[in-house]
């Protein structure tokens, strides 16, 4: 038992931070019906970590693979806050596809280039949480904070627009303006998220708990509960499969919450005939 704490206590405690702050931000997400934003992010923050590591000899976890990480992500989130507006032919998630095709093009390509592409893209992909640190820990915990406190600084307009995108404009809030800061606060979440978990487990994060929660509840502090829940069970059963498994953390908890989710779904029509 002590070995099995010592190997898994701190994968555990950053599937917690990470899992949570991305839970919330879910919510979000669905609400503004921009469901693939999630992983179109993750794998910009990819290329430009894998361009860090080609340019720069960046290593994985390291501050200068975080800054190219987040330079991407940078830019792609101003594109994004104006691409609803200025591009009126498709629809804003058709933008994001077009813009995760052309990211895992670009992914792809580095790759070839780079000296052990094929291994950085294999961390990406799938993260490295069994190799969790203390310093990896404290630092999702400081970012992610730093991130969630200047969350709860603009939660009103955020949310205003979240609720209500249409009607936002005729209460005077300024769409392009605040929709790069939520693009921007959600890049930075999935840049270190997608370093610790891979862009497996990042998304199954984002939109898999906040879909489970709108199945059963509205109340937004229902829905919290729930996602934690959900965040939690599934990660603890994840580590433990994978743990006596010897398969890779993040697939096995994108597959517990998967399995979470059919059966909140079946859950959830039972109660709606029961109601009936």
């Amino acid at each position: 038992m002590l070995q099995l704490v010592q190997t898994l206590g701190l994968p555990f405690l950053a599937c917690i931070t990470m899992g949570s702050i991305l839970g919330y931000f879910g919510t979000h997400v669905l609400k503004r019906e921009v469901i693939f934003v999630d992983i179109a992010l993750a794998q910009v923050a990819s290329v430009g970590a894998i361009a860090g590591h080609l340019v720069f000899e960046a290593h994985h976890n390291s501050f200068l693979s975080y800054g190219c990480s987040l330079s991407a992500v940078f830019i792609v989130a101003g594109f994004y806050a104006l691409a609803r507006k200025l591009i009126v032919q498709i629809s804003l998630e058709a933008v994001i596809g077009i813009t995760y095709a052309v990211a895992a093009a670009a992914a792809l390509f580095l790759v070839g280039t780079a000296p052990g592409g094929h291994i950085h893209v294999q961390k990406i992909l799938s993260g490295s949480l069994l190799w969790t640190s203390r310093r990896d820990v404290v630092l999702a915990v400081l970012f992610f904070s730093a991130v969630g406190f200047c969350f709860y600084l603009v939660r009103k307009p955020l949310t205003s627009i979240s609720n209500n995108y249409q009607q936002a404009p005729d209460r005077g809030i300024r769409l392009v303006f605040w929709d790069f800061i939520f693009y921007l606060l959600l890049g930075v979440v999935i840049t270190l998220s997608v370093q610790m978990g891979g862009v497996v487990v990042v998304f199954a994060y984002l939109i898999i708990p906040a879909t489970i929660s709108a199945i059963f509840t509205s109340r937004p502090g229902v829905k919290l509960i729930i996602i934690l829940a959900a965040i939690g069970l599934a990660s603890v059963t994840g580590l433990l499969f994978a743990y006596c498994l010897d398969f890779s953390i993040g697939p096995m908890i994108a597959l517990m919450l998967g399995a979470e989710l059919v059966t909140a779904a079946v859950l959830g029509r039972f109660c709606l005939s029961h109601r009936q």
